[in-house]
């Protein structure tokens, strides 16, 4: 199969890259691939909102490009972050135009939420499902655009590379899974774009779906692509506590302490005055850490989101979904406190790329969580991540518009002997938990050298244990294989980028 731009990822990134290029060329083939449905990416489960400055008399540019700037721990790019800030109005602008809405207040303006970090009111949402919206209007344009071909199920196993005439590498396609029929195709395109999201995955306490494996970041190391800051992994530190689920852990927004809640200890007692003069409104990584040691001072499992003091019609009002998940959870709000522990949430690097989205690997671009801008640094400010992927997503069409036509078309036969089998599955699967439990141990927000040192040992260990079957199986193909080897390869990766 041959195509002009193959995107890979459904989430805001990738969605709104296709509808971006469709517009302005709509002689294109442009085809998207994603390996469940349409709708299901990490984009759907984002619940704060997008950080824009609007109210110029009380905010600017500059007070969020500073904010985003202290956040990121001065690891960050001051022009990839100036960039971004003063393109969100326009993205915002274009989010509205395909069909998103957002909460107003009562004069029709749009109600701007505060998030920890953040120095003013800049946040807009809709409730606590903004990234469901997003994704709802951004997937019904798509799906009524007649020059974007969609493919869902595929699983997109590697890259396709071919070297030019300068013996330099190049991307030409993907090697993909057609799920429904059981087989595996190549996809021939002039460029490729990976929107693939997270690998939240590698741990077994994330608020990231199940698809959030790391996919498009393994193909890139093994394609040899530039890798930059595994190391910078952001944990969450409001994610629901229960010790028996299974699975990602449910989501308690950022938004809900910039709406008045407390964090407190199984005594009542706030205790985040004593770890930083903001309180719960400090950075994800300031309040994670605080909950770290505060649990390793008492001994607990969990601390505690207190909203009881919080008019309760408000607050459902505000964060309908939350609500109800609590209710359905057997906790009332306005009579119990909510358990909460950091879970790991987001990935600041990823494959590194210019401003222009573009890779070390020539006709191969990267967009949104899956890549590393700059933006971030050290941990991202709330509510950037869905700006970063919409600025950087129309960046990439105008790279991919000025250099697209004077691409041939690849001429190279991508045979593979790949077979598909599930012989390997249930090894996969246990081998992944292994992975998982050992990452949340001792890779994740208390992390130290020696626990560091003993996740790369384990790694290493499981490389060795496993490699008896994992060696049968180069030529062998189930999804649930080669998402294990795709988070083995991204653990052993961001563990050693810790410990350098």
């Amino acid at each position: 199969m041959h195509t002009d731009i193959l995107v890979m990822g459904s989430g805001i990134a990738g969605l709104s890259f296709v509808l971006r290029l469709a517009s302005k060329r709509p002689d294109l083939r442009i085809t998207l691939v994603t390996k469940s449905s349409l709708e299901e990416s990490n984009t759907k489960y984002a619940q704060g909102g997008m950080a824009v400055v609007l109210n110029q008399d009380e905010d600017s540019f500059e007070q969020h490009i500073q904010d985003t700037l202290a956040a990121g721990q001065g690891k960050c790019n001051k022009e990839i972050v100036e960039m971004v800030v003063r393109k969100a109005p326009a993205c915002l602008q274009e989010l509205q135009h395909w069909g998103a809405q957002f909460d107003r207040k009562a004069d029709g303006s749009l109600n701007l939420g505060l998030e920890g970090g953040h120095s003013q009111h800049r946040i807009v949402h809709q409730k606590d499902q903004t990234g469901w919206e997003i994704e709802r209007s951004l997937v019904q344009q798509v799906l009524a655009h007649p020059q974007i071909q969609v493919f869902t199920q595929y699983f997109a196993i590697d890259l396709l590379t071919e070297q030019n005439s300068d013996n330099k590498k190049l991307c030409r396609g993907l090697r993909v899974f057609d799920e429904a029929r059981q087989e595996i195709k190549t996809i021939r395109a002039k460029i490729v774009l990976l929107a693939s999201g997270g690998m939240g995955q590698v741990f077994s306490s994330t608020t990231n779906p199940l698809v959030a494996t790391g996919d498009g970041v393994a193909m890139a190391l093994r394609a040899g692509a530039k890798v930059k800051d595994l190391r910078y992994v952001q944990f969450h530190p409001t994610a629901f506590y229960s010790p028996n689920t299974e699975g990602p852990a449910f989501l308690i927004s950022e938004a809900v302490r910039g709406f008045g809640a407390h964090l407190v200890n199984r005594q009542g007692e706030r205790f985040m005055f004593r770890y930083d003069s903001r309180g719960e409104l400090a950075t994800r990584d300031v309040v994670s850490q605080a909950i770290y040691q505060e649990l390793a001072q008492s001994g607990e499992a969990c601390v505690y989101l207190d909203v009881k003091h919080l008019e309760e019609e408000a607050f459902k009002q505000q964060f309908p979904f939350i609500h109800q998940f609590c209710t359905d959870q057997g906790i009332a709000v306005k009579q119990q406190n909510i358990p909460v522990l950091p879970a790991a949430h987001y990935q600041c690097g990823g494959i590194s790329v210019d401003k222009k989205a573009q890779t070390s690997i020539p006709n191969l671009y990267a967009v949104g969580e899956c890549a590393c801008t700059g933006l971030h640094g050290a941990n991202r400010l709330a509510s950037n991540s869905l700006l970063e992927a919409l600025v950087f997503s129309a960046e990439a069409v105008e790279a991919v518009l000025t250099q697209l036509d004077t691409i041939p078309d690849s001429k190279v036969d991508y045979a593979h002997a790949y077979s598909f089998s599930t012989d390997w599955d249930a090894l996969a699967q246990q081998g992944r938990k292994s992975l998982q439990h050992l990452m949340t141990q001792y890779a994740s927000v208390g992390r130290t050298p020696d626990s560091l040192q003993e996740a790369e040992q384990q790694i290493q260990f499981l490389f060795l244990t496993d490699s008896s079957w994992l060696a049968d199986t180069q030529q062998a193909f189930s999804v649930p294989l080669q998402e294990y080897k795709n988070l083995l390869l991204i653990a052993e990766e961001m563990v050693k980028q810790m410990r350098d």
